[in-house]
């Protein structure tokens, strides 16, 4: 026997594809019982929970009397045969026969996922289409119903927007013009997407109906916020009515904004395609070089230098002023690293940096500290590349620039925290690099000392400590306000989590929010916030705030990219909500990325963070001894990195499982 639960759009139950009639959910409660468990995860909820929920004002026995009405009267709708029974009890438990119900909500989560892992556009218009008005629009002022549906009206906004730039870089302009009008309606005060729509139109020669939305734009601010539309979007206007843009001109500009996007959306092969047909249109002509010189960055995201040495050397030759010129050098280090050649990539990256401070604007500053960073990185000399680089940073005021680069360091520390060969140490070597930025004054290296010396108290359990090094990291980033660098903020979120601070770890994660939503590093950003808040849900004792988490983390990468290293603790802790909540497939899900990551680096931690992940998906299979004896291996190797609180944490889970075990022994 089948059942179908639709909440899309409206609440509707089929039996073998059979409708019930809406007339058997008369009674409010029986059907909210209904949804709360198709909403569920893993579709189970304790009887109290269901209790707090549908009756908060009545005392326990009162409301379990009217759980027991509510129940019977739900099962007598459901009611098929004398065997078949929809609504299950197994102890405390009230649950939905997983292989028998499907849930659309459950199959909208699904084909996001998919479309994310794939960029398939089918996915993308079966997410979108599947969603119809919303989650039960029948129970708009129902508390219980608030935050699911707030979570997928979020995430449809971003998959309508997802959807429309993948259309867009692959040229389909009406089609991804008809993907905004819908945000746009459900959005009516997002400027920038009336601007984009507007933009779509214009590239699509419908410059009378991006004059129109223009309009309509003003007429809604006018009326909802008493504003005008930004200067930004009036010069946006004033160009459409000006028409500026030649055919000719457009065509290239088109297929080099077409490979801009494949690039942010992590198609560099698709990027490559269109900088080719943008190229086609402007051979010969100025415009023609910046498009090589990405073409070029796109075949080195490929890790293909021999393809993009053609491009750099033709971007090189169409006489570029100093700013691309430092551009090139840039790509130049990149390519030279590629190929081994690191005393090349190291003078090239030099040259980089020299344009980029007299010349360049805000990222050619921070793209050619980076390279420099990374060409560190992979030499194994990037400690004493960092304490070299702090020179320059002398008495340099905080801002933009230089807080991307302490945020890229503080990606590549990563490594220096979690890699077995460096580990030992950590601690001796941000106390050496602070002494270094004291010395010459160097704030913003002071802020990027104290948050690594903070991280490796933190993985060690010296809690006080920890926190004191992470406020004062903190305090010196203070002065950029929003556009600080988050990770000495998630840092204090993650250690008042751990310590049972919870409103503490929330204020610290909003802090770190509006960060991350101005960074020009939001895929380390996002991915470390991301990861920082399914460990404070889990020690809160919420996994459905974890998975909420896990798949916030999805959103976030299809828009900016993700980050391995920064979300590799989004991996154990998902798991575990996953397992909680009886979701195998989930949890296996991570333990397949999380082997993966800890098969790309020799590193005891994250291995252990693997076998962690792994033993989390085997308690969702309920083999508990596999389970168990995976915690034993990661509490080991957690043991092995020096990280203390880990390796309490792995044990603590092997304990507990160990009691339940002896606990399910005895009752039999």
């Amino acid at each position: 026997m089948t059942f179908r639960i639709e909440l899309f759009g409206g609440f509707r139950v089929a039996v073998q594809g059979r409708a019930i009639a809406p007339e058997a959910w008369s009674q409010r409660k029986p059907a909210a019982l209904v949804k709360l468990l198709a909403l569920a995860p893993g579709r189970r909820l304790r009887r109290e929970q269901v209790m707090d929920v549908l009756w908060p004002e009545l005392d326990p026995k009162a409301a379990g009397a009217n759980l027991r009405k509510a129940l019977h009267s739900a099962r007598r709708s459901l009611f098929v045969d004398k065997g078949t029974n929809l609504i299950l009890s197994a102890g405390d438990l009230l649950c939905l026969p997983t292989d028998d119900v499907s849930v659309d909500v459950d199959d909208y989560w699904s084909l996001v996922a998919a479309a994310r892992r794939t960029r398939e556009l089918d996915s993308y218009a079966g997410a979108i289409e599947l969603y119809r008005d919303g989650l039960l629009p029948e129970d708009l002022y129902e508390d219980w119903a608030a935050a699911p549906r707030n979570e997928l009206r979020l995430d449809w906004l971003a998959v309508v927007e997802e959807y429309a730039g993948l259309l867009e870089a692959r040229g389909d302009l009406n089609g991804a013009a008809r993907a905004m009008q819908r945000l746009v309606a459900a959005e009516q005060l997002r400027e920038d997407a009336h601007a984009w729509l507007m933009r779509l139109y214009t590239l699509a020669g419908r410059r009378d109906e991006a004059r129109r939305q223009y309009t309509r734009l003003r007429e809604i601010l006018e009326e909802e916020l008493g504003t005008e539309p930004r200067p930004e979007t009036q010069r946006q206007y004033a160009e459409i009515n000006s028409e500026q843009t030649s055919e000719p001109d457009l065509t290239t500009e088109l297929w080099e904004r077409v490979g801009d996007l494949r690039v942010q959306s992590g198609d560099p092969a698709g990027a490559v395609k269109a900088f080719d047909r943008a190229l086609a249109s402007a051979a010969g002509s100025a415009a023609a070089g910046p498009i090589h010189r990405k073409c070029a960055g796109a075949w080195l995201m490929q890790h293909l230098p021999d393809q993009a040495e053609p491009h750099l050397t033709a971007a090189s030759a169409l006489a570029p002023d100093r700013a691309e010129q430092g551009r090139l050098a840039c790509l130049g280090a990149n390519l030279s690293w590629e190929r081994g050649d690191f005393a090349t990539a190291r003078r090239l990256a030099d040259e980089a940096q020299e344009i980029a401070r007299a010349y360049g604007d805000t990222g050619d500053v921070a793209a050619a500290l980076e390279a420099l960073a990374f060409i560190s990185h992979v030499r194994g000399d990037w400690r004493p590349g960092l304490q070299a680089q702090i020179e320059g940073l002398a008495g340099v005021e905080l801002g933009v620039r230089v807080a991307r680069f302490c945020d890229f360091n503080h990606c590549l520390s990563q490594y220096q925290l979690y890699g077995d060969v460096f580990a030992g140490d950590v601690g001796d070597y941000a106390r050496q690099t602070l002494a270094v930025a004291e010395r010459t004054d160097a704030i913003p290296a002071q802020a990027f000392a104290w948050c690594l010396l903070g991280e490796s108290l933190l993985l060690q359990a010296e809690w006080d400590e920890a926190a004191a090094c992470l406020e004062r990291s903190c305090e010196l980033y203070e002065p950029l306000g929003s556009r600080s660098v988050a990770l000495p903020w998630l840092r204090r979120a993650e250690l008042s989590a751990c310590g049972g601070s919870h409103d503490e770890a929330r204020v610290y994660l909003k802090r770190a929010a509006a960060i991350a939503t101005v960074t020009p590093m939001a895929r380390h950003a996002w991915s470390r916030l991301h990861a920082t808040a399914a460990l404070a849900a889990m020690e809160r004792g919420e996994p459905e705030d974890a998975i909420r988490a896990v798949r916030a983390t999805q959103r976030a990468a299809a828009r900016y990219g993700d980050c391995l290293t920064c979300s590799a603790l989004l991996n154990p802790v998902g798991a575990q909500a996953f397992a909680l909540v009886g979701d195998a497939e989930g949890a296996h899900a991570l333990a397949t990325a999380a082997a993966q990551f800890a098969g790309s680096f020799a590193s005891s931690a994250w291995s252990a963070m693997a076998e962690e992940t792994a033993a989390s998906a085997a308690v969702a299979d309920g083999d508990h001894t596999a389970a168990r004896d995976r915690f034993q291996a990661a509490a080991v190797l957690y043991d092995k990195a020096g990280h203390t609180f880990w390796a309490d944490r792995a044990r603590a889970q092997r304990d507990a499982l160990e009691r339940r075990n002896a606990q399910g022994t005895r009752s039999s």
